[in-house]
């Protein structure tokens, strides 16, 4: 938005720090004169109120246990805007936690974005530092950050430490799920799995897997919108703070120089970098939808088959769970995302911008590649995994596409034709999987339906468990098909976001049991079977299920866009063709 009415100063130049965005009351000068005598109640003098203002965007919560340690983060970002000669302003923004929202964080994320936005733009700040971790958080920040108009940084809040359970090193929460798959399948007690659960988080700080909040970590600094080496330092360590002292200060320099702003980082090229990083991480098919959404926002044509082609060309590098062995914390030791991208730097656009105001490739030059004293970090010449550590098939059950990771998944399944058993929804799943009497075996696919972004706000109920009779008899992986999302920090053979969804008159729709499903994944395709003649005699039943009745539900149903578009809403995120 342009400097115009209150966002001019008394010379008529571009307004700057309290000056921004007056109230209005129709007279400006009074509009000033008032928020200065309000700023003088909170102790601001005339010194303060003429310095660059910094914006810290916190979400602090007790529904998110990953961030506990934010308040210190806010006051070590407060510390370095003051050091820089900025004065810092904070508050709080919607704060996500994937683990206690119902029915998933990902309903919320574009409501957080737009509140994010709208706060930043409406309130006087030079810049804003955007503090989040939990899965959503990050996602919604940087798609705010680049609608907001405002010169913005994002700091996470990092990681857990692992923990220990009888000798193995544990870790939130591709571990999670291991052990609870053995209990489900009779390997672990409940007083077992009692004794797991105290371990598993034993820190402050999100999944110290590659899951979706570090993988969002990592493709923002690898997208410029975060300093250097700031994806993967672990939330207890000192690394973490200097990380948010350091982005305070540099926050007050991007605020006296007017920018760059977020959403002329975001170019591009700095969105390629990104897709090969996500490759190279083995991360989460989550940041597929995510990355989609911040295009968007930026005005970018980043298309699904544009990630899957990018996938298919980076070889796996990284070692961290649920693609490797290793954790969050290991890739930090190892030297942390730079020395990712000084392994990968013949496959970047080293002029593509950095957090802290230089090149990419200005930033690489002092940084080593990967070192033998470690193996959490590969190289081109000798990587962990073959290329195509996330996938994107089509076909005749998701026209539009869908997403798969190869690198967490059975590679025997990956090439696999089997009887659809339907579930119409992730209740009608809870309800149905563990019925000694369901018909299914190994050989079956899972299918779950009215679970997109319009039926049910696309929840992470798309990794179905393996059917208890199954489990217990030591089934690990079954084809599983779905319009819903899975954790990052889930594994197996798991197709997602069919779109379109089921909701909308998608193939998933139409779906019966005992249906051919035919996977291949080599090929780039997914298709059902069935004689179109029979299909279009079940689209001519077919019925889609009622909206919600009110409230953001309701708007969100009516508005957002389909997986393949990136899930944002229709009125925020316009074509960008």
């Amino acid at each position: 938005m342009g400097a115009t009415g209150g966002d001019r100063d008394r010379a008529g130049g571009a307004a700057q720090g309290v000056d921004r965005g007056l109230t209005s009351y129709g007279d400006e000068g009074f509009s000033r004169y008032l928020r200065r005598a309000f700023l003088a109640a909170a102790g601001f003098d005339a010194d303060d109120l003429g310095r660059p203002v910094v914006g810290i965007a916190h979400t602090i919560s007790d529904y998110v246990p990953c961030h506990r340690q934010m308040p210190e983060l806010v006051r070590a970002v407060e510390r370095g805007v003051a050091q820089a000669g900025g004065v810092p302003f904070t508050f709080g923004i919607t704060a996500l936690g994937e683990p206690l929202l119902s029915p998933t964080a990902m309903l919320l994320r574009n409501l957080a974005a737009m509140e994010a936005e709208e706060l930043i733009r409406r309130q006087p700040m030079d810049a804003v530092v955007l503090l989040g971790g939990c899965d959503k958080t990050v996602p919604a920040q940087l798609m705010a950050a680049v609608s907001a108009g405002r010169p913005a940084l994002l700091c996470v809040s990092g990681p857990m430490l692992t923990g220990a359970w009888r000798g193995q090193r544990l870790g939130a929460c591709t571990d999670c799920r291991r052990l609870w798959a053995d209990h489900r399948g009779g390997v672990l007690d409940a007083d077992e799995i009692a004794e797991v659960e105290q371990q598993l988080a034993p820190t402050a700080g999100t999944c110290m897997v590659m899951g979706t909040a570090s993988t969002m970590a990592c493709v923002t600094e690898a997208l410029g919108l975060m300093l250097p080496g700031g994806a993967t330092a672990p939330a207890a360590t000192g690394d973490r703070l200097r990380q948010a002292v350091a982005t305070g200060r540099r926050a007050v320099a991007l605020a006296a120089d007017g920018g760059p702003l977020p959403a002329a980082v975001v170019t591009d090229a700095a969105l390629r970098n990104a897709l090969v990083v996500l490759g190279a991480i083995g991360g989460s098919t989550n940041a597929v939808v995510h990355l989609l959404a911040v295009a968007r926002r930026a005005g970018r044509a980043l298309a699904l088959d544009d990630i899957g082609r990018i996938a298919g060309e980076t070889p796996l590098l990284v070692d961290c769970k649920p693609a490797g062995a290793g954790w969050l914390e290991d890739l930090h030791r190892a030297g942390g995302l730079p020395v990712v991208l000084k392994a990968l730097a013949p496959r970047l656009d080293l002029d593509a911008a950095a957090g802290d105001g230089r090149s990419l490739g200005e930033t690489l030059r002092d940084v080593a590649p990967p070192q033998d004293w470690q193996t959490t970090v590969r190289t081109l010449d000798a990587p962990l995994g073959p290329p195509g550590a996330l996938a994107v098939v089509r076909g005749t059950l998701a026209p539009d596409g869908a997403v798969i990771k190869p690198a967490a998944a059975d590679g025997r399944l990956l090439r696999h034709r089997g009887p659809a058993v339907v579930f119409d929804g992730p209740a009608d799943a809870a309800r149905r999987l563990d019925d000694p009497a369901l018909d299914v075996d190994p050989g079956a696919v899972l299918v779950m339906r009215n679970a997109g972004p319009v039926a049910a706000g696309m929840p992470e109920a798309g990794a179905l468990p393996i059917p208890r009779r199954l489990a217990a008899a030591g089934v690990r992986d079954m084809v599983r098909v779905s319009d819903a999302r899975m954790s990052g920090t889930a594994y197996g053979t798991v197709v997602l976001h069919c779109s379109p969804e089921a909701a909308t008159g998608g193939p998933l729709a139409l779906v019966r049991d005992g249906d051919p499903v035919v996977l291949d994944v080599p090929a780039g395709r997914l298709d059902l079977d069935v004689d179109p003649a029979e299909l279009d005699r079940r689209r001519a039943a077919w019925r889609p299920p009622p909206l919600p009745e009110r409230g953001w539900e309701r708007l969100y149903a009516e508005h957002v866009l389909p997986a393949h578009l990136g899930c944002d809403l229709d009125f925020l995120a316009p074509d960008p063709a």
